[in-house]
């Protein structure tokens, strides 16, 4: 990014900082150092931090320190490398104006909203997060991102050069908009959750999130933005990236290509079959600046299916040769062409044909993964601290399109809440008949009930069908993990809780359940990991964790209560609906 500024502003200053009274200097003296100052700004165009810091260090040796040229670059890096408060004094220094998008304003935001943040390191990450409850994140997201920098340096053959990468969380949309250059509007009409810029990651607090999202998916997307951007000198046009991202996200857990949702297929299949897929090329400069949510969705299953495509032609090689001839000098159209061997005509129509085999469901889905924040959501989105112990909530049916079912869902949600279970089944078996597992809140109302009546088998088919629709929702899965451990089955609990914890870290159940799992499994590290964090949510001392996680869910517990207290001490239920899957910037 150019900001603006480019190399005409770079040779002016230079001509001012280096003639005038001492108008004598060598000739070449500044040409070198016009030439070198060049060099540190395309280091950074490309995403070459440390080449930009060695071209800079080459500029310091030959001009005086107070040109304001060369004070800008020293301020460009320094705000690259995360020395904000440098950043602010260099920049100030180079007379850059302090307005919105410019470096001065964005390193100036960047140091007030991280300053207080605590700090967590791995091998290759620097994980930057507030202070509270996001404690509980650092050790799967050091996890996560470790899984996904193996797997890319395995997939891509690279790995990022220099010093350890920079994630910095941030607690909103506004925060967002504050370290990044996109709007706070762009960010909430297209639901970004996260952004690569910036020689680092930018990812949203799930508490932002009025349901949670896949924060562990995310940063492995954004990782991989980082990875394809420095790899490539950033050549890669905005559709290959996004396709790349998307399609490679799921590696750090496993085989890539798992991250595309039936809600998204979808849609997708409403919009080939309305002819009104989106071109690549209106892809760019990013898919966060499309118009609406649904078209941002709409091209983020595209691209997927054309890396998919790629991928399934020529394997990971493919990839790499794509990233290869672009970084080369070539075309989106002829990169492509290169590296599958046939016209970008040929490849349209192939993967055209290629969505087209996909299977889409009978009918359109509720999209369950749009970001919705909590400030955006309709009616008040409660905290942990508010949430009552029986999960009655008359307005989870507003997502009902179809009125009996809504009439008989409703009627099971009063008659739970006067304590006459069985007849609350019968009312919840009704609606589900009529809406099978197209909405969660059905399927989970009416799986709540069967586990007080002691309906597991029943129940569980309910929950799985539901995951078939809607994978990865955390309510879904921690009322699957309560019956898998129930039953003892712990390693698919375990599965299910951290299926769970991957769209919705802050549940103290979900790691209360953990506690009682590891400790099942002799894993003892990870055992101690679920009692900090269960500590960090519910303020309980680690004496008090251990004997919750022994009575928690015993076999003659009630299977649809939990006595987690969370913080504030009231008791905290898993009611969430599905995992968001957001539109990036360069990311999500």
């Amino acid at each position: 990014m150019r900001n603006g500024l480019g190399n005409r502003w770079v040779v002016l200053a230079l001509v001012v900082g280096l003639a005038g009274p001492a108008a004598a200097q060598d000739a070449a003296l500044k040409d070198e150092a016009k030439t070198r100052l060049g060099l540190v700004e395309q280091s950074l165009d490309d995403w070459d931090v440390p080449g930009a810091r060695r071209a800079l260090s080459e500029v310091e040796k030959l001009i005086p320190a107070d040109v304001e040229p060369l004070n800008y670059f020293q301020g460009r890096v320094a705000f690259e490398e995360g020395r904000y408060d440098d950043a602010v004094e260099l920049l100030t220094g180079a007379r850059i104006e302090d307005k919105p998008g410019s470096y001065l304003r964005l390193a100036k935001d960047t140091r007030d909203i991280v300053k207080s943040h605590e700090r967590a390191e791995s091998e290759h990450f620097v994980f930057l997060y507030p202070k509270g409850k996001e404690q509980v994140l650092v050790p799967y997201a050091l996890e996560t991102l470790e899984g996904i920098h193996r797997a890319m340096a395995e997939d891509l053959g690279w790995t990022p050069p220099g010093g350890k990468i920079r994630v910095e969380v941030v607690n909103n949309a506004r925060e967002l908009s504050k370290v990044s250059t996109l709007t706070e509007k762009q960010i909430r009409t297209t639901g970004t959750i996260a952004i690569c810029k910036f020689n680092k990651l930018m990812v949203t607090s799930p508490k932002a999130v009025a349901q949670g999202y896949d924060w562990q998916d995310t940063l492995a997307h954004e990782y991989i933005h980082l990875v394809v951007s420095q790899m490539s000198r950033n050549s890669v046009p905005i559709w290959l990236h996004e396709g790349l991202a998307k399609f490679l996200e799921s590696r750090w857990r496993g085989k890539a290509g798992l991250a595309m949702t039936p809600s998204t297929q979808a849609l997708l299949g409403k919009r080939v079959k309305a002819d009104t897929l989106i071109p690549f090329e209106k892809m760019h400069p990013s898919i966060a600046l499309l118009p609406t949510a649904e078209d941002a969705a709409t091209a983020f299953a595209e691209v997927f299916y054309a890396i998919d495509y790629v991928h399934q032609s020529k394997g990971a090689a493919g990839l790499r040769a794509v990233v290869g001839e672009l970084k080369a000098g070539q075309t989106d159209r002829k990169a492509v062409e290169a590296a599958m061997g046939m016209s970008f005509p040929l490849f349209e129509k192939a993967w055209l044909a290629h969505i087209k085999k996909q299977p889409f469901p009978a009918e359109l889905v509720p999209r369950d993964d749009r970001v919705v924040l909590k400030e955006d959501a309709k009616g008040k989105v409660k905290d942990d601290s508010e949430k009552k112990g029986r999960e009655i909530s008359f307005g989870d049916f507003n997502e009902v399109a179809e009125v009996p079912a809504r009439k008989f869902a409703h009627l099971g949600e009063l008659l739970r809440e006067r304590n006459r279970v069985k007849a609350a089944a019968e009312e919840y078996a009704k609606a589900h008949k009529l809406v099978g597992d197209k909405y969660e809140s059905v399927s989970n109302k009416y799986a709540l009930a069967l586990l007080e009546l002691k309906r597991l088998d029943e129940a569980e088919s309910v929950l799985r069908g539901s995951l078939r629709v809607h994978p990865g929702s955390p309510a879904t899965n921690v009322h699957l993990g309560r019956i898998l451990l129930h039953r003892k089955d712990y390693p698919k609990s375990k599965t299910a809780y951290l299926e769970a914890l991957a769209s919705d870290p802050f549940d103290p159940e979900i790691h209360v359940a953990l506690t009682r799992i590891h400790d099942a499994l002799g894993e003892t590290a990870l055992s101690t990991r679920a009692k900090t964090a269960t500590a960090v949510l519910t303020g309980l001392k680690p004496a008090e964790v251990e004997q919750l996680a022994q009575r928690f869910l015993r076999d003659d517990g009630a299977l649809s209560e939990t006595t987690v207290p969370a913080t504030g001490g009231a008791p905290a239920k898993p009611t969430a609906p599905p995992p968001a899957a957001p539109p990036p910037d360069a990311g999500r």
